[in-house]
């Protein structure tokens, strides 16, 4: 099996700060660090570092920032040929991260929202195929996306991240819903239930997983619920982790491993890319993940 990302592909200004800004405060940092990010690419860059064959659909912009931000992702083998070059500039995100790892980020969308589901061709989205959606491109491609993936047979894993109300029809098109705390809260809002895992996963008919940080994961389905701990790390970074996870379970069903496993093996990924600096470099390799796996659940 293979892993297609239908995601946006953004330049990351980062601003290391000693403190997360205030409303209406400025924030002095030393100086910027300009690194490949947006949620699609760092997703289909840590399922590529974990070893699967990974295609990407997107879009960037014709200006300086598109090849910087395509670098990660040429760097680990992702297949850019549904790429759509366009005339909006590429997406961009400023991103504060204070001396605890957590951050604070903007996003202007830019070339992202012109990413068409149309450049993934219908014999891309058979059962070979694991699709990772998120939800910084146009909703609507989005949503015929994943409603072609569903009655083609694809698994789609949709990364409900920043959180958008789509309906509840497209919302069950996914296999795999997977939220945070926050975005749990605001889908089950939408959805007008408890803002719990099983609640949702009761009402989408599929499999929910909501990540918690340095809490680790809870995944709600018709089996069961599991709860999955994060590795005891320092943060350095928390950038990109969710989105280290994301593209690491994706890997892992794409191989065929079940969903716990797969989620075992993403809290993993995400664990450590806590504890480096950047979305896409601090993405751990297969090997890495193996050893820290090995340590971990193995030792009980």
């Amino acid at each position: 099996m293979r892993v297609i990302v239908f995601g946006s592909v953004n330049i990351d200004l980062v601003f290391a700060v000693p403190r997360l800004p205030a409303p209406g405060e400025t924030a002095l940092a030393p100086s910027v660090r300009l690194e490949p990010g947006g949620k699609g690419a760092n997703q289909a860059v840590a399922a590529a570092r974990d070893g699967a064959s990974v295609a990407l659909a997107g879009a960037v912009g014709r200006d300086a920032f598109a090849e910087r931000a395509l670098s990660g992702l040429r760097a680990a083998g992702v297949d850019l040929s549904r790429l759509a070059i366009v005339d909006e500039p590429t997406g961009c995100a400023a991103i504060a991260v204070d001396g605890e790892g957590r951050n604070q980020i903007l996003v202007a969308a830019g070339a992202n929202l012109s990413a068409r589901a149309s450049q993934v061709a219908d014999r891309d989205l058979g059962p070979g195929t694991v699709l990772l959606l998120q939800g910084e491109c146009d909703l609507g491609e989005t949503a015929c996306l994943m409603q072609r993936a569903r009655n083609l047979g694809a698994r789609s894993v949709l990364n409900l991240a920043p959180f958008a109300a789509l309906s509840r029809d497209v919302l069950k098109a996914a296999e795999v819903v997977v939220v945070n705390a926050g975005e749990a809260a605001s889908l089950a809002a939408h959805l007008a239930v408890e803002a719990e895992a099983p609640a949702l996963a009761a009402t989408l008919g599929g499999a929910v997983i909501v990540t918690l940080g340095a809490d680790g994961a809870v995944l709600a389905r018709d089996q069961g619920m599991l709860r999955v701990p994060a590795l005891p790390v320092v943060a350095r970074d928390t950038t990109g982790a969710g989105d280290a996870l994301v593209g690491v379970l994706g890997a892992g069903l794409a191989r065929g491993l079940d969903l716990p496993a797969a989620l075992r093996r993403a809290i993993v990924a995400g664990s450590l890319a806590c504890t480096r600096p950047g979305a896409q470099a601090g993405v751990p390799t297969a090997a890495e993940i193996d050893a820290a796996l090995a340590r971990t659940f193995t030792a009980g």
